[in-house]
């Protein structure tokens, strides 16, 4: 009924301009003032929705550097703000929930516990404390009924799988589906995020770019780690200077690549909410609820494939790409087609140096999206392997966050050192 209320809300305010062409809406019918009421109203709802609601907004905030400016630009504000806050909880909830998970005697694990809470998120909130050893923490606690939302939300994605097989009619959306459901209830155990969190850190111990906070104590939905300070990511996407932007750039990208190889995981939640640039100039990485389990690291194929698109060797490309499942065996694909399809996604990684950009952001989701256009064509014939959507679906995030700090750095030398199989695509790569 509230997600129902978005749209109702929007109309109601254009109602102005109902003689007017729909297709103009955004320029001729609402106002910038009506587009930021707008735009509240969907922060207003999906924040009090949290769960999967919420996370939706958080990705909409990711990817609203896709969209053209003018539409754009109203709702950037308001999207932010579901990273790293929502309407809170009650007090007394807050406390329910630490009575439950540790005790009655909660408060004696603590020197302060502050019940005003830092930061909030889509199935639980921050709390500033101070551990009864002296340490300055941070108490995740999961929203009460969190989990049955979250539930409830999958269910009414499994039933809108039919709508998506239209969209896309070789993807199995059943295997995709399934997969997208056990990644995201991973996210309510907050003891499995622990124990992804210790190995998260243990890889990163004294990495002189990133910093992981240590976990001090964890239960199903309380989970207490050291509180690492410092300036998060959506201030110096707003007003960080250009040096900042692409240190922080360099940052995140070096996280994405070398996770897999150091920790065998990736980390899967990677909107501008979860990451800092502490005092120290390191990126402060939060919340390991969501993680790609990648024992044997990054799969070999996606480096070495990525590799042999840029070389332009066209058969090996479409042959690889079957092989992986994501050309159907019955598609017959034109192997030049297909490098014209690629290469333009690979731009980043194409020569030295490149600086992303919103712009350029809508100018390839223009191309693979425009109605008519051969790579939208080619693109709805493909099928995707659902093995692969929680590493697509952190890639394109991170390219979200990259174009909205707009850095520039050597994107190409952080694949040759971490993608298993980029270096050396023939097969001696010792990664593979």
């Amino acid at each position: 009924m509230k997600l129902a209320s978005l749209p109702l809300g929007l109309a109601g305010r254009a109602t102005v301009g109902l003689g007017k062409r729909v297709t103009g809406l955004a320029d001729e019918i609402l106002s910038e003032q009506a587009q930021r009421r707008t735009a509240e109203h969907v922060f207003s709802v999906l924040g009090q929705l949290k769960g999967g609601a919420m996370k939706l907004g958080q990705a909409l905030s990711i990817f609203e550097a896709a969209l053209p400016e003018h539409l754009a630009a109203p709702y950037r504000q308001a999207l932010t703000k579901l990273q790293n806050a929502a309407p809170p909880l009650p007090v007394a909830s807050v406390h329910g929930v630490l009575e439950r998970q540790m005790g009655a005697d909660w408060r004696e694990r603590f020197a302060e516990f502050d019940d005003a809470p830092a930061a909030a998120a889509s199935i639980g909130q921050v709390h500033r404390a101070v551990w009864k050893d002296g340490r300055p923490v941070a108490v995740k606690i999961q929203y009460p009924g969190a989990g049955d939302a979250l539930r409830a939300d999958l269910r009414h994605l499994s039933r809108m799988a039919p709508m998506f097989k239209v969209l896309q009619p070789n993807f199995d959306v059943k295997k995709i589906t399934v997969e997208l459901r056990e990644r995201l209830l991973e996210e309510l155990d907050y003891e499995l995020e622990a124990t992804t969190q210790r190995q998260f850190a243990e890889a990163f111990q004294g990495d002189p770019l990133i910093v992981v906070p240590e976990v001090v104590h964890a239960s199903s939905e309380v989970l207490v780690t050291e509180w690492i300070a410092g300036r998060p990511l959506a201030e110096i996407i707003a007003e960080g200077t250009q040096e900042e932007r692409d240190a922080a750039g360099l940052r995140l990208a070096t996280l994405h690549f070398s996770a897999p190889k150091r920790a065998g995981l990736l980390h899967a939640d990677p909107h501008p909410g979860n990451f800092a640039i502490g005092e120290d100039g390191r990126l402060v990485v939060y919340d390991f609820g969501a993680a790609a389990r990648l024992p044997g690291g990054m799969p070999v194929q996606v480096g070495r494939l990525t590799r042999l698109t840029l070389d332009g060797k066209a058969d090996d490309v479409v042959a690889g790409l079957r092989g992986e499942g994501f050309v159907p065996p019955r598609l017959d694909i034109d192997a030049k087609s297909m490098l014209e399809f690629l290469q333009p996604m690979l731009e980043p990684i194409a020569g030295d140096e490149f600086q992303f950009s919103r712009e350029w952001l809508r100018k390839e989701s223009t191309r693979l999206t425009g109605h008519g256009s051969e790579a939208a064509k080619l693109n709805k014939q493909m099928s995707f392997p659902p093995s692969y959507l929680l590493i697509h679906r952190v890639t394109m995030g991170s390219i979200g966050v990259l174009c909205q700090l707009g850095a520039t750095a050597k994107w190409r030398a952080i694949l040759e050192e971490w993608l298993p199989g980029f270096a050396d695509p023939e097969g001696t790569d010792p990664n593979r």
